[in-house]
């Protein structure tokens, strides 16, 4: 009987062996300060698998997250302090826990653009 048990797996265990090998993980985008706002943003919206987030009324912000998580990026519209800036929020492990890591690139106002990172570092203590 167990014997013709391990024989039913064998036609499994040859298919699990030929399944193709999941996709790599795509390699995240760095923000390279250096270049222009508006070919940092053109990189930033040419991602694929990024999505808008609901936009929140009144917010000169636009959300965009990473298809599968880890990754978001923060574009700022006319009014925003520190506008233009692009920020990327990143989910990384510290002392064993996930948290999010902040990073961006001033184009505007400095003040400005520290005031958008608080505001950011305020919705990851969340």
């Amino acid at each position: 009987m167990r014997g013709s048990a391990l024989l039913a797996l064998i036609p499994l265990l040859a298919l699990a062996a030929c399944a193709p090998e999941p996709p790599p993980a795509r390699p995240r985008l760095a923000l390279d300060c250096s270049l222009p706002y508006e070919t940092l943003a053109a990189k930033v919206l040419a991602q694929p698998g990024l999505k808008p987030a609901p936009q929140e009324r009144g917010e000169p912000y636009r959300f965009y997250n990473v298809e599968g998580g880890g990754e978001a990026f923060v574009l700022t519209q006319a009014g925003a302090p520190g506008h233009p800036a692009i920020l990327k929020q990143e989910a990384v492990q510290e002392n064993g826990r996930k948290v999010m890591q902040n990073t961006g690139c001033p184009y505007g106002d400095k003040a400005g653009f520290d005031q958008v990172m608080a505001y950011l570092q305020s919705l990851s203590a969340r």
